[in-house]
């Protein structure tokens, strides 16, 4: 039987993947994981007809530009890095069972934190009418709000990627999932947890003081072998899509701690219970969205909440482009004691689609402290070049932002990030 590393040592020395360590991660993790891709469709032939293996996935060079001079001596104005991502799929069995694997790779120009790879999917799907089976490693997105993702909670963040929570860590996992006239109802065992990744000392988005991943506190006797449990139901009635979700294990989200001589931050990673409720509806040309969470496990229970809606104009101006107009509120009871910047703010923004040939989009949006009138502007906008080819652009800009609001250290961080990807 081929056996895998556990994901969690990449986070842990044996393999950490700083540019000198990236070869060591990926012999044993991506090329064995390569060997399973191509020798297990070949082992259940027997189980039916299937298509050929079929290869795709891209490769990207990305900049990144500062506008103001680094607060740290370490950090830089300028950052170039380069990425990769195939992605293998077959299936078999009538197109019941499938194979994907997707390992990803990214070689950072400074900071080691960001050379970094990672195996987002190495899963095994098997389908029948009322239900699916799915193992091995995957990612699983639950939620519906555009500023935040309260409820997204199985995958872990990849911080080194983008601070918008969106670039999501492989899990490791067990998912039964039983489809009934009464709604899904998904079923996780996630043995293995994954470190969240962080900015090293010569990257910028960091805080004030570099976090040392090395050292990383767990609440769980087993640290990162504590296998976590979690159960959703979701199901469409009407106009309204509604998901249900628990969770029990070792948080996503790190306390920190400062170490002996004040030199960094040291991540915990308590246990902890959260239940989450997603609701989405359309009603005419509004798409109204919820996600609120209850937790405890990090203190006293909290609960948070985003929500809003997206007002959609369809052929502005009698074109073909459409125009989305974004507000929602986010807000945590934990008040100023909440380890997150938005605890009291609202984000409005617009969604422009074009609906052209090169698929152009842009998504622009400013959310506001509405206790501290902090702010933070965004825009994300891509555009395909030809037919194997996607430009994409993201401005991120902090302003006005307070002492004591966790986002002070990126304050001087406003940039201009420019990515190029090449398709195959």
């Amino acid at each position: 039987m081929l056996k895998f590393p556990a994901p969690g040592n990449a986070a842990h020395g044996k393999y950490k993947l700083t540019r000198k360590g990236l070869a060591k991660w990926a012999a044993p993790n991506l090329i064995t994981a390569l060997a399973v891709s191509l020798l297990l469709p070949a082992t259940t032939s027997a189980s039916g007809a299937g298509t050929n293996g079929e290869w795709s996935g891209n490769i990207a060079i990305e900049a990144r530009s500062f506008a103001h001079a680094p607060l740290f001596d370490d950090q830089h104005s300028q950052y170039l890095s380069a990425s990769v991502q195939p992605e293998y799929f077959r299936d078999w069995d009538n197109g019941r069972q499938s194979f994907l694997f997707t390992p990803f790779v990214r070689i950072d120009q400074y900071d080691d934190e960001k050379t970094h790879a990672d195996i987002r999917e190495l899963s095994w799907i098997k389908a029948s009418d009322t239900w699916e089976l799915r193992a091995g490693i995957r990612k699983v997105y639950w939620g519906v709000t555009e500023s935040q993702h309260l409820v997204d909670i199985i995958n872990q963040t990849d911080t080194v990627e983008n601070v918008d929570g969106e670039d999501k860590l492989g899990q490791p996992m067990i998912n039964l999932a039983l489809i009934q006239d009464w709604g899904t109802l998904d079923l996780f065992v996630l043995p293995g947890f994954r470190e969240r990744t962080f900015p090293g000392k010569e990257g910028r988005l960091r805080t004030q003081l570099p976090v040392d991943t090395g050292k990383a506190i767990y609440e769980a006797g087993n640290d990162e072998q504590h296998t976590d449990l979690a159960v959703r139901w979701s199901h469409i009635i009407g106009d309204w899509d509604i998901g249900l979700s628990h969770f029990y294990g070792t948080s996503r989200d790190p306390r920190f701690t400062i170490n002996k001589d004040g030199t960094a931050l040291i991540p915990v990673y308590d246990i902890i219970n959260q239940s989450g409720l997603s609701l989405q509806t359309v009603i005419n040309e509004w798409l109204w969205k919820l996600e609120m969470i209850s937790r405890n496990g990090q203190d006293d229970r909290y609960a948070a909440l985003t929500g809003g809606f997206e007002y959609t104009l369809v052929g502005l101006f009698e074109s073909q482009t459409d125009l989305g107009i974004i507000s929602e509120y986010l807000y945590d009871d934990r008040d100023e004691a909440a380890a997150t910047a938005f605890q009291n703010d609202i984000m409005i923004g617009t969604r422009i689609t074009f609906n052209d040939v090169q698929s152009t989009e842009i998504l622009a949006g400013l959310i506001v402290d509405l206790d501290n009138e902090g702010r933070l502007f965004n825009v994300e906008a891509s555009r395909r070049l030809g037919s194997t080819w996607k430009l994409n652009l993201e401005i991120r800009t902090f302003s006005n932002i307070s002492s004591n609001d966790p986002l002070y250290s990126l304050r001087d961080d406003d940039h201009l990030q420019i990515e190029l990807v090449k398709y195959f």
